[in-house]
């Protein structure tokens, strides 16, 4: 290993300036270092799939150690920091609500219900940040579909695991727990939101999400709720985390639009982590094509 170069966290960058034989080899050191991987289970075989594969992936230590996850603490660092103390088995997901055949998942079990693909999604947080980030997962939409919702769901609401001897930034009323988020139901239907399970071909850390999140990729990271225990079938819009506490700064829809700033700055330009110079929002986050159609005759500055 003498002829390996030493990799330092500042000089960590972006894969357009490392092939990705070395993108595999700083994976594997990060993990090493900051992992919080449990070693009790396998994750089924799984495909690549087009999505993303023009862009380049933020490195494994990139994604696993700048993170927003309250409930291990609001620091970025606090959750590959703090996430350790959870205990991702067993687990179990509820479905449950408006649909004719609830069930209660656990999680191996769903995990090899669902065939899973890799897809190399962006990830815009609202405050400014972002990264391309290789997810592992299956669209919610067979999930949904297996559950059979009835005529009186209209949208799908998630709750994260409340447990503050497991997660520790619940011990502190910075949001009201547990976390809740939701979707319409078109909006979860869409073949672009993912139920991920893991990134870059592994199991998916504490610290991201484990053992297993939402991923809504044309919507602010707030949007896609992690350590998953519940999923219900509503009839009337869900009262979500963020805009339950601060409602002026944060709406239901949150879909990544640059001509709605945030009240606090301005969400125009965003930093790529791992790029020095700040680029310009897309609307939508880049998936216009895909999900526009879905708000049509939405004014989106005032559901925002």
């Amino acid at each position: 290993m003498a002829d390996l170069p030493r990799i330092l966290p500042t000089e960590i960058t972006p894969e357009r300036v490392y092939e990705r034989r070395r993108e595999f080899l700083k994976g594997s050191l990060a993990l090493a270092l900051y992992g919080t991987l449990p070693a009790h289970a396998a994750l089924p075989a799984w495909r690549k799939t087009a999505w993303g594969r023009d862009e380049s992936p933020n490195s494994w230590e990139e994604i696993t150690t700048y993170n927003n996850f309250y409930e291990f603490g609001t620091g970025k660092d606090d959750p590959a920091k703090n996430a350790g103390s959870l205990k991702t088995r067993p687990w179990t997901v509820s479905v449950e609500g408006e649909c004719l055949k609830p069930r209660a998942w656990d999680i191996d079990a769903l995990v090899k219900a669902f065939p899973l693909e890799e897809r190399i999604y962006r990830l815009r947080c609202v405050e400014g940040w972002s990264m391309v980030i290789p997810w592992l997962g299956f669209p919610l939409a067979g999930l949904i579909r297996q559950a059979q919702p009835t005529g009186k769901a209209k949208y799908v609401e998630f709750a994260t695991l409340h447990d503050p001897k497991q997660m520790p930034g619940q011990r502190w009323p910075v949001l009201d727990w547990p976390y809740v988020e939701g979707l319409r139901l078109d909006e979860a239907m869409h073949p672009l939101t993912m139920l991920v399970v893991g990134l870059y071909g592994k199991e998916l850390p504490n610290q991201n999400g484990a053992p297993i999140r939402l991923v809504v990729p044309w919507k602010y990271g707030f949007k896609s709720a992690k350590s998953i225990v519940r999923i219900r079938f509503v009839e009337k819009q869900p009262a979500t985390a963020w805009p339950r506490v601060l409602p002026r700064e944060y709406g239901f829809y949150s879909n990544v639009n640059p001509a709605v700033d945030h009240p606090r700055w301005s969400q125009a330009r965003e930093r790529r982590i791992g790029e020095f110079f700040k680029r310009k929002t897309e609307m939508f986050n880049g998936y216009g094509e895909q999900v526009a159609g879905l708000y049509a005759g939405m004014d989106l500055k005032r559901y925002f």
